[in-house]
């Protein structure tokens, strides 16, 4: 199974997302009994009305969110929102993982305006996501995604659109997007674009409850039978496109596939030290891998066969390196498809001897085996931090991704 989260055009807001996972199928009763629930762990906010309609966005038939709540609060620290929600999710029963996501979904807000403001995250305030809004976005989200178990599938997210123009809150007017919706897209591998319409299209809350959901993008839909889809409308009417955040759930190939440019040049006047920089150079330019092979040609000389992976964008680039750094007097280009092994993108937080490190891992599933592999980055860089040997280091961090992943 995989989801497909489709905000190219409308782009992504808390809201929206509930909305498409109500129409996708997750239970609205459920939804409302936990979101009601949840208002006492803030107090100055009572919700007044909520429910879900089916309404008409651009001719497209969708769920939007009705909400109308009293409260006279026009900020709250950020602590205080953390604290709301994560009550709320322990009173709720939750799996493990709904709790996970929903603790990270306000950490990254937090942490967002953390940095934005040069500010530890315990004196953060919020100004527009100090509303009961963003409690209701975060539970019932949580709340949804575990009714559907979309916890447990893979979800990969199209480019997110996020407007154009100016938008303007309580720190004055900036050009759109604003700087929280960069600093929460800035660690993550999706991307964003802008389009022709002046308004905010994707907002904070939107933003920090995303990147906690997928870390995978993708530039097209997967090939894929799909089997079910959501509608989830947003408040804004716009012309000329509908607002509306499309959720598409359905069946994929065993295999993705996809099709990459190969590289190869022969060099044989080029030392060791020469090549390891080239190598550093060529994945710094985005080549997807770099081979060197050595081998014997004409006349009994020793040569090496460079041979790059790439797309077809980063071809130029690489070229460039490979003539300046290397001599080169030429370079073989060619087609190639791959066969790609469904893989996901995951990371958590992770404090080991009294210090926080961020994990990053890959898994992969192929007729119920499970694999992942922890960039080895973080396990240099814990290895550096902490004076511990790299394999004490993977152990470690295997047997923690295997206790949350239930392996």
């Amino acid at each position: 199974m995989v989801i497909v989260i489709d905000p190219q055009i409308a782009g992504i807001s808390g809201d929206m997302l509930l909305s498409s996972l109500v129409n996708l199928g997750a239970d609205k009763n459920k939804i409302v009994e936990g979101i009601m629930k949840s208002q006492k762990f803030l107090q100055g906010s009572t919700i007044k009305k909520i429910d879900f309609q089916k309404i008409q966005k651009c001719g497209v038939e969708s769920t939007e969110l009705i909400l109308e709540i009293d409260e006279n609060i026009s900020e709250r620290k950020g602590i205080e929102i953390k604290k709301a929600i994560l009550d709320s999710i322990n009173e709720l029963s939750l799996t493990t993982k709904a709790k996970i996501f929903a603790e990270s979904c306000i950490n990254t807000l937090i942490s967002a305006e953390s940095k934005i403001h040069g500010i530890s995250e315990n004196s953060v305030h919020f100004h527009e996501a100090s509303s009961i809004d963003t409690l209701v976005d975060i539970v019932g989200i949580t709340i949804a995604l575990d009714d559907l178990k979309l916890f447990e599938e893979k979800i990969v997210c199209l480019p997110v659109s996020v407007g154009g123009g100016t938008v303007s809150f309580s720190h004055g007017t900036m050009s759109n997007p604003a700087s929280a919706i960069l600093q929460i897209f800035k660690n993550s591998n999706l991307n964003i674009q802008g389009n022709n319409s002046k308004e905010e299209l994707t907002t904070p809350t939107g933003a920090c409850i995303l990147v906690n959901l997928t870390n995978n993008p993708v530039q097209h839909y997967p090939s894929m039978n799909v089997s079910s889809i959501g509608y989830g409308a947003g408040q804004k009417d716009f012309e000329g496109f509908s607002n509306v955040l499309k959720i598409i759930q359905g069946d994929q190939n065993n295999f993705d596939m996809d099709s990459v440019k190969i590289l190869e040049t022969n060099i044989d006047d080029v030392s060791g030290e020469i090549l390891g920089h080239l190598i550093d150079k060529i994945m710094e330019q985005g080549a997807k891998d770099i081979s060197i092979y050595p081998g014997i040609t004409k006349k009994g000389r020793p040569t090496n066969l460079i041979s790059i992976i790439c797309n077809d964008e980063k071809v130029n680039g690489i070229t460039d390196i490979l003539v300046l750094e290397t001599g080169t007097l030429g370079i073989r280009i060619s087609d190639s498809n791959r066969i790609i092994v469904p893989r996901t993108n995951h990371s958590f937080s992770l404090t080991f001897e009294g210090k926080s490190f961020e994990i990053k891992y890959k898994k992969s599933t192929y007729k119920e085996k499970t694999h992942f592999k922890i960039e080895f980055e973080d396990l240099k860089n814990i290895s550096k931090t902490l004076d511990k040997p790299i394999r004490d280091v993977e152990l470690f961090l295997r047997k923690e991704i295997e206790e949350r992943e239930d392996l």
